[in-house]
């Protein structure tokens, strides 16, 4: 397959639906982009790529304050103008629909971030030459995503999710898509040309005594439920399979699970040229 066609068929299978859209609205600049939120200082512009709904970057705006500029781009149009019906009022915050791959911005940023978006792309190596651009020189471009590879749940859930699980990483995988892009950043980066790179884990740890567990660790069954569909016209698994996987997980995390960590890492650099 072409680069091209890869990157169709990867957009194609990236399009979110169903409960999973819900996942977006509840995160947070401090509990979803930790490391971004360490750096953004008063007066900064910031570019977020991928940025759904707006949450993250409505914090990150709100961090910068008025005298700051911050753009959150995507390429779904429909969660663009969730966005800015949701966050049109905060000054220095506007959102764009484009493509990660065609970034129409040079030197203009003092931090180019996306949090959770290389994990879906078949190109990251094209899509962190266009964020490099985006930022000014001496700026910072900053990544934060998962390496679903490296998954833990504790005891482990029922075969069929497990099943289903498998399933969605070869589904993955056959669109282009880099299972494990977050260990593998570090060497993307300094393909681009990026600098001082350093790393952060960030990794996503829920346990049951925590007020959110149910929300958070239910995001399998959400995916199960979202993506099945998808996976099944693709040819990966049968309506049937999805269908138990989301049941009987549902039921072990109600009854039977105690944690869930999904493996996280935050990679940045500086554009020295």
């Amino acid at each position: 397959m072409s680069k091209s066609g890869a990157i169709v068929k990867a957009q194609n299978r990236t399009e979110l639906s169903g409960k999973l859209t819900n996942v977006l609205d509840s995160r947070s600049l401090t509990n979803s982009h930790k490391r971004l939120a360490e750096i953004l200082t008063e007066g900064m512009t910031v570019l977020d790529v991928g940025c759904g709904t707006g949450a993250i970057t409505r914090g990150i705006a709100e961090a910068v304050g008025p005298k700051g500029r911050v753009v959150g781009i995507d390429s779904n149009s429909n969660l663009i103008k969730k966005a800015r019906q949701a966050h049109d009022k905060i000054p220095g915050l506007s959102f764009e629909t484009g493509d990660i791959y065609k970034l129409n911005y040079e030197e203009q940023f003092d931090i180019v971030t996306s949090s959770r978006v290389l994990v879906w792309l078949s190109d990251p190596l094209k899509a962190m030459k266009m964020m490099k651009s985006a930022a000014k020189i001496g700026g910072r471009i900053l990544i934060a995503d998962y390496n679903h590879e490296k998954i833990s749940w504790k005891p482990q859930p029922p075969s069929s999710m497990l099943s289903f699980y498998s399933a969605y990483l070869k589904w993955r995988s056959d669109a282009g898509m880099d299972n494990s892009i977050a260990d593998n950043l570090p060497e993307v980066f300094q393909k681009v040309g990026i600098k001082e790179i350093s790393i952060s884990p960030q990794h996503e740890v829920t346990k049951r005594t925590d007020l959110d567990f149910q929300t958070r660790i239910g995001i399998w069954a959400d995916t199960a439920s979202s993506r099945g569909p998808q996976m099944e016209r693709d040819g990966f698994i049968t309506e049937k399979e999805y269908v138990k996987a989301e049941k009987e997980y549902r039921e072990w995390m109600t009854q039977d699970a105690q944690s869930l960590t999904m493996y996280m890492l935050a990679v940045e650099g500086v554009r020295l040229l």
